[in-house]
């Protein structure tokens, strides 16, 4: 067996951080056997690097490896991609196709992006994963195929699976050995090494001096975060290999080529945080408050409405009030209608906090000291009273009463003057 260095240096890859040492081994001692092989990580730690050195140390290294993006391919046609189709299956279909299982029948098979594969094609690879069986598109015919597959996400599974995105029997069938890479933010002693090694190919493939970090830049190379991992950092390495022209790149040159929100801290949310829940008790808060506030401004407007006997007053009195509880887009007859509303508001229940408890024992006295006639005996009289006073003219009685015409006929009939 092969040891992690040899390995290393095989495959061209750079570090030497446990996780990076780990995967590796887990890569040796899984490649003689044809156990399936999930590869995690996030975008850019070199996941590709993985499926390559379990099929090269396999006894399938002189058959063929194929490399599938499953994010790459269109959702129509993934399924002929990999299992093939049959001519006239579908518009387009001129002649009979082989997939990739076919063609890769004895070798292996690397599902990059493996999450990104629609639930119909996720059934037809576990048949594959469970007894090496697949149908062409558009075939009743069962074929056999013998593959290893290797298969890489940067999604996480588990969530997918409980948002019913991702098959879990599938799920447990392609991770019979979980083989995690570690992202470069975990590596800190390797980036300085990354950076090199890219510098010098950079340096051979363009024919220019090879650039060098002064001490203070390699300081900040190593702090940065890397959000696009061994990607980002060979990214940032040509831009600089290209651009400079003083081959010494200094701590402020480098800050210059790097993305400045990629420093901050990154928020992954797997859940509602605690955070979520607090900040939505503080909208209903303020909602409840709001509404005590607004029910406190109509015992308010009733109180003054019971004390003077006169819509009119209230409604001049008040005006600002009134619209900000029933809006002050509301029409002449909805507003007139909703001072109308405030003789038959009803005493709050005794439910109501303390200082709305005494607003209603303060309000009861009040009551108490008025006339024991009932709102509605209230009103009657009011009506008859303005209409005597105007000689029976509605017109003038409304507008005396702070009420619509219509309204003031309404309660006539109502109350059979």
């Amino acid at each position: 067996m092969e040891s992690v260095q040899t390995i290393k240096q095989r495959f061209g890859i750079i570090g030497n951080t446990p996780g990076l040492n780990r995967a590796i081994e887990k890569a040796i001692q899984v490649a003689p056997t044809d156990i399936s092989v999930l590869v995690t990580g996030e975008s850019g730690v070199g996941k590709e690097s993985i499926p390559k050195i379990i099929h090269q140390l396999s006894h399938r290294k002189h058959n063929k490896y194929i490399a599938v993006n499953c994010g790459a391919i269109p959702e129509g046609t993934i399924d002929s991609e990999l299992f093939g189709h049959e001519k006239g299956s579908f518009t387009g279909a001129t002649q009979t196709r082989a997939g990739y299982f076919e063609v890769a029948d004895g070798g292996t098979i690397f599902l990059d992006e493996v999450g990104e594969l629609p639930l119909t094609t996720q059934v037809r690879l576990l048949r594959i994963l469970e007894n090496g069986e697949f149908l062409k598109v558009g075939s009743s015919k069962v074929q056999k195929t013998n593959v290893r597959i290797v298969a890489a996400t940067n999604l996480n599974m588990l969530e997918a699976i409980q948002k019913e995105k991702f098959r879990e029997d599938l799920y447990y069938r392609l991770s019979t050995v979980d083989i995690h890479l570690p992202p470069l933010r975990e590596r800190k002693e390797d980036i300085y090494l990354l950076f090199r090694k890219f510098a010098s190919d950079f340096a051979l493939r363009y024919k220019m001096p090879t650039i060098k970090l002064t001490d203070e830049a390699v300081a900040v190379l190593e702090k940065h975060r890397w959000s696009g991992n061994i990607r980002q950092l060979r990214n940032i390495a040509e831009q600089l290999s290209v651009l400079e022209q003083d081959r010494t790149i200094t701590a402020e040159t480098l800050r210059s080529y790097l993305p400045k929100e990629s420093n901050l801290p990154a928020v992954i949310k797997s859940s509602k945080s605690e955070s979520d829940f607090s900040s939505e008790r503080e909208i209903l808060y303020k909602v409840l408050f709001d509404m005590k506030s607004d029910l406190n401004d109509l015992k308010k407007l009733t109180l003054e409405l019971m004390k003077s006997g006169n819509t009119a007053d209230v409604e001049k009195d008040h005006e600002g009030l009134i619209q900000k509880i029933y809006g002050e887009n509301e029409s002449d007859a909805e507003f007139e209608e909703a001072t109308e509303n405030l003789e038959v508001l009803s005493i709050p229940e005794k439910s109501e906090q303390k200082e709305e408890e005494k607003d209603k024992y303060h309000f009861a006295e009040e009551i108490e000291e008025e006339e024991t006639l009932s709102l509605q005996d209230k009103e009657l009289e009011l009506i008859k009273k303005s209409l005597e006073r105007h000689n029976g003219k509605r017109k003038l009685a409304a507008a005396e009463l702070g009420i619509s015409e219509r309204t003031l006929y309404r309660k006539i009939k109502q109350y059979d003057l």
